[in-house]
C-alpha cells in the first residue's frame, strides 16, 4: 500500500567471538531482527558465520537480512552489541574482569569514532569488559545521550544469583526475584533487602532453611569463572541477557532490569534497575536499601571511577 511505512528491526553486532557469535545465532534463529550487521577484524570468520547463517534460513521460521562490515549500515540501526574482546586476558588467577582492559581501552574508542562517523542515532548495548568503564567510553566518544548508552552489567550476575538460591530452594529461576548491584565485575553484591522467593523475603527463608547468604553471594559473584574455567569462556549466559535487553529496547516493554546506566548521585556507570524502553533507559528505579548495602554501592562506584580515570589517562599517554 502506498503512504504505509514498513518498521524494520535493524540490529548490528560489533565483535564476533564466543559472545558475539552467540548473540546472533540467538537473534537469527528467533527471527528477532529483519537486519543484522555483523562486523569484525577478522574478516574470514565474519564472512564464515554470515554465510553459515545464510545456510542456516532455508530451516528456521524467519528470513534475516545479513550485512558485514559495514559501518554504514549502522545510520538507521536500532540497537548496536558491543561484544568485542580479548578473553584471553581473562585467563588470570584473580578472576579479574579488568584483565581485558589494557585491550579494550585501545579498541572501543576506535569503534566508537566509527559508530560516531555513521550518524548512529540509536542504542548501544555493552558486552565488553569490564562493562562498567567500557560503557562510559562508548558514551563519551559517541556523543550520545546517557540513556542511551547501557552495559548488561548485573543482568547476567541477577541471574546467577536467581540460579544459586533457586537450586538451594528447589525452585525455578524465575520464581526469585531480586538484584545484584554495583559493578559487573568483584565488587558487585547481592542486595538482599531486595531478593524475595515465593513472595517471600529471602532472609526470613534464609533463617527457617538454614541458608548462608554469604556463600550465596560469593556463588553468584564467581558464577562466570566456574564457567570460565571450564571452557575458557562464557557465552549463553551473558548473550542471552544481552538479547533480552535488544528485545526489550526493540519492543518499547518498559521493563525493570538491573543493566549498567549512569547514575547521577554516583557520577558513574554502574549496575542499578532501571525502566528499559525504546528510548534506552526510560526512568530510573530508586531501591531502599539498607546502610551496609548503600556502603557496598558506594565501594563499587569508587572503584569504578578510579578505574574509568585510569583508562583516559592511559590513552592519553598513548
Amino acid at each position: 500500500m502506498k503512504g504505509v511505512l514498513i518498521m524494520t528491526r535493524k540490529v548490528a553486532v560489533i565483535g564476533m567471538g564466543h559472545v558475539g557469535s552467540t548473540v546472533a545465532h540467538y537473534i537469527v534463529a528467533n527471527g528477532f531482527a529483519d537486519d543484522l550487521v555483523l562486523i569484525d577484524t577478522n574478516e574470514k570468520k565474519v564472512n564464515a558465520d554470515a554465510l553459515d547463517f545464510e545456510d542456516a534460513m532455508a530451516n528456521l521460521l524467519h528470513h534475516t537480512n545479513i550485512y558485514v562490515n559495514d559501518y554504514g549500515q549502522l545510520k538507521d540501526t536500532d540497537v548496536i552489541v558491543s561484544a568485542l574482546g580479548n578473553i584471553k586476558l581473562q585467563d588470570n588467577p584473580d578472576a579479574d574482569r579488568f584483565a581485558e582492559l589494557p585491550f579494550t581501552r585501545d579498541a572501543v574508542p576506535k569503534v566508537a569514532e566509527k559508530i560516531k562517523e555513521s550518524c548512529f542515532n540509536g542504542k548501544i548495548v555493552a558486552i565488553t569488559n569490564p562493562v562498567d568503564v567500557i560503557t562510559s567510553i562508548y558514551q563519551s566518544v559517541t556523543g550520545l545521550p546517557k540513556n542511551q548508552v547501557i552495559g548488561t552489567g548485573t543482568l547476567l550476575d541477577s541471574a546467577r544469583m536467581k540460579r544459586a538460591v533457586a537450586s538451594r530452594l528447589n525452585v525455578d529461576p524465575r520464581s526469585v526475584e531480586g538484584y545484584n548491584l554495583g559493578e559487573h565485575g568483584n565488587s558487585q553484591f547481592t542486595a538482599w533487602s531486595t531478593v524475595r522467593v515465593l513472595e517471600q523475603p529471602i532472609t526470613e527463608l534464609a533463617n527457617k532453611r538454614g541458608l548462608d547468604l554469604d556463600e550465596l553471594d560469593h556463588e553468584a559473584r564467581m558464577g562466570g569463572w566456574k564457567v570460565f574455567s571450564g571452557k575458557k569462556y562464557t557465552s549463553y549466559g551473558v548473550a542471552t541477557a544481552a538479547v533480552r535487553l535488544v528485545n526489550t529496547i526493540l519492543s518499547d516493554a518498559h521493563t525493570v532490569m538491573p543493566v549498567s546506566n549512569f547514575r547521577e548521585e554516583y557520577d558513574c556507570y554502574l549496575s542499578y534497575p532501571a525502566v528499559v524502553g525504546r528510548n534506552g533507559i526510560e526512568e530510573q528505579v530508586q531501591l531502599h536499601l539498607t546502610d551496609e548495602e548503600l556502603d557496598k554501592l558506594q565501594t563499587s562506584a569508587n572503584f569504578i571511577k578510579e578505574k574509568y580515570q585510569e583508562s583516559l589517562e592511559a590513552n592519553k599517554k598513548a
